[in-house]
């Protein structure tokens, strides 16, 4: 893969930048953005596939891009297709402050130190290029705006901005309603893009780690002498809903 053009992690970094203070919006939620975003750009580049919910590696060949690379690797060393939800949810740490120092060696930001309450050592990040981000910007808002199906790499960088709660930063105030609300209905025009925001938004969540399908049937009761079912005893809100 060569840098004719950005990457989507790269791109959805930018979104969350904030021009006036340098800052990242949403930087919990970011992280596991950037890990579906990664994901994401490995399929447009024909490495990996969905498998259901897992994705597979399918080219362990690399791409040229380092950090993705990085990802593409871990995923062939799992040797067997993982769950996306899993993917994104495991260990990041460092995954945003690595694609800053990427966009910075790039040229795309530049690091501005500085110090919180005169004595903690902060570092701001300011775009070298603003015309950059207010393209990424426009192609969001034509989508928005137009209601045309946008090309997959918008699609899918419109799902992760919705996932990881970019839309009131893009779209603030009541004014921007109706701009959030069709925002997230941009993730239906990418099935990899909704696969992995519906991952991000499931580990923001705190969804069960194994889909229902998947876990073990619960144990019929035993009965107990005299013919008795031994069933677990039902309390409080499960005691009224079961007399009914």
């Amino acid at each position: 893969m060569g840098r004719s053009r950005r990457t989507i992690p790269e791109e959805l970094l930018l979104l969350a930048l904030d021009p006036a203070t340098g800052t990242t919006a949403q930087p919990q939620s970011l992280d596991l953005g950037l890990a579906g975003a990664q994901l994401v750009e490995l399929a447009l580049a024909g490495r990996i596939a969905p498998d259901g919910d897992r994705i597979a590696v399918v080219m362990p060949r690399p791409t040229g891009d380092p950090t993705l690379d990085s990802a593409l690797e871990l995923l062939r060393r799992r040797g067997s297709p993982v769950r996306a939800v899993h993917w994104i949810g495991g260990p990041r740490l460092g995954l945003r402050q690595i694609y800053l120092a990427h966009l910075e060696r790039c040229g795309m930001v530049h690091a501005v130190a500085g110090q919180m309450c005169g004595v903690l050592p902060t570092t701001r990040y300011q775009a070298t290029d603003t015309d950059i981000s207010r393209e990424i910007r426009a192609r969001l808002d034509s989508a928005i705006r137009t209601g045309v199906p946008p090309d997959p790499r918008t699609a899918a960088l419109a799902a992760l901005a919705h996932a990881v709660g970019l839309g009131k930063h893009l779209y603030p105030g009541n004014e921007g309603r109706s701009s959030r609300s069709r925002l997230r209905d941009l993730i239906r025009h990418d099935p990899m893009g909704g696969l992995v925001a519906h991952a991000v938004m499931d580990v923001q969540n705190g969804v069960a780690a194994q889909p229902r399908r998947d876990r073990a049937p619960a144990p019929p009761a035993r009965p107990a002498a005299g013919g008795v079912s031994l069933q677990p005893r039902r309390t409080g809100a499960m005691a009224r809903v079961a007399a009914h």
